[in-house]
């Protein structure tokens, strides 16, 4: 993918529209995988997202090489998170009347439980740290290497090895105690 980013990267810096489309789409599923885990929050952080990547594709020509790319791109994704989080005043949630029904058919016992468990990882992450966070969400959700993970943190692969294990470790350990309150 190095010669790709690089190859896009080059166009993109021209003002190719096309090729600023392609490095999104390339590195989307990263951003939100870091926003994810700085917010906490789905929907704050497809906001913060899309915020980030407006504001990296402006500010292009500040990438040094190809290489940094994705660092880049997701340091500015983790401090424009930052900064939602510092920011945030009060949140409100939509009344019942405007949530959105699903015609897929599926049971609300089993949008319950899905939705009971997707509450109780986001708790379980919630209690890690954020470089735990950043390092289950890219490696588990995103599929990154460590090494890749580890460049984009500039933390050594190893270390990153390390908070990956440990974060696991945590999440078994919160969802078996939660598991067993409910039994």
């Amino acid at each position: 993918m190095s010669d790709e980013v690089a190859h896009l990267l080059g166009r993109a810096q021209g003002g190719d529209a096309a090729a600023m489309e392609r490095l999104v789409r390339l590195h989307l599923g990263a951003a939100y995988a870091v926003a994810l885990a700085v917010t906490g929050d789905p929907v704050e952080a497809e906001d913060v997202v899309q915020d980030a990547m407006v504001a990296a594709l402006t500010r292009l020509g500040d990438v040094r090489s190809p290489e940094s790319f994705a660092p880049w791109l997701l340091q500015i994704v983790r401090n424009r998170s930052r900064n939602l989080l510092r920011s945030r005043a009060v949140r409100s949630a939509l009344p019942l009347e405007h949530a959105a029904s699903r015609p897929d058919g599926s049971s609300p016992l089993r949008d319950t439980e899905r939705s009971e468990l997707r509450d109780r990882l986001r708790d379980g992450l919630a209690t890690l740290p954020e470089v735990q966070r950043e390092v289950v969400l890219l490696h588990d959700m995103e599929g990154w290497k460590h090494r890749e993970i580890g460049d984009s943190l500039g933390i050594p692969e190893g270390t990153v090895r390390y908070h990956l294990f440990n974060a696991r470790r945590a999440l078994r350990a919160r969802l078996s105690a939660l598991l067993r309150e409910d039994g």
